[in-house]
């Protein structure tokens, strides 16, 4: 058997392919949602995911109006957020910010899920969430994905 015939094949910015999912969170249960578009984001679906590369596709959010927060979460989870001056920190629900800014909690949700340095801002930026059933992304021709489909 020759050993040196099997390399292990390292991605990077050249070789990785990106594509454009589109992702109805119609009844999705947020963290479910969140957590497979994070996967998504990642490049873990793909089988030449490398963990120090942004391997992941472009991912577009629609209705995400319409999302399912279950049980008491949508008033008993608190998130807080501070300015920086005294007498700043304010708390909201992730009830209120779903009626305010559904855009903003989705992002939050999926943020909490990616690493915490450089790379994972840098994936986060290819998240697009849209309130709606419209998008500006339709000349990226997006393939619709169900997010039932995988795991």
């Amino acid at each position: 058997m020759d050993t040196l015939s099997y390399k292990t094949i390292s991605a990077n910015a050249a070789t990785v392919n990106k594509e454009w999912v589109l992702v109805d969170a119609t009844d999705q249960p947020l963290g479910r949602l969140g957590s497979k578009v994070a996967k998504l984001l990642r490049g873990k679906y793909k089988p030449n995911f490398t963990p120090h590369v942004d391997c992941g596709d472009n991912v577009i959010i629609i209705n995400a109006d319409k999302v399912k927060i279950t049980g008491k979460k949508a008033t008993d989870r608190i998130y807080l957020k501070f300015s920086g001056y005294p007498g700043g920190q304010k708390e909201y629900t992730p009830g209120e910010l779903l009626k305010k800014s559904p855009e903003k909690l989705l992002r939050k949700v999926v943020k909490g899920m990616l690493p915490k340095n450089r790379l994972g801002s840098a994936i986060l930026g290819n998240l697009y969430v849209y309130a709606g059933s419209e998008h500006k992304h339709e000349a990226q021709q997006p393939k619709q994905l169900d997010l039932n489909s995988i795991k």
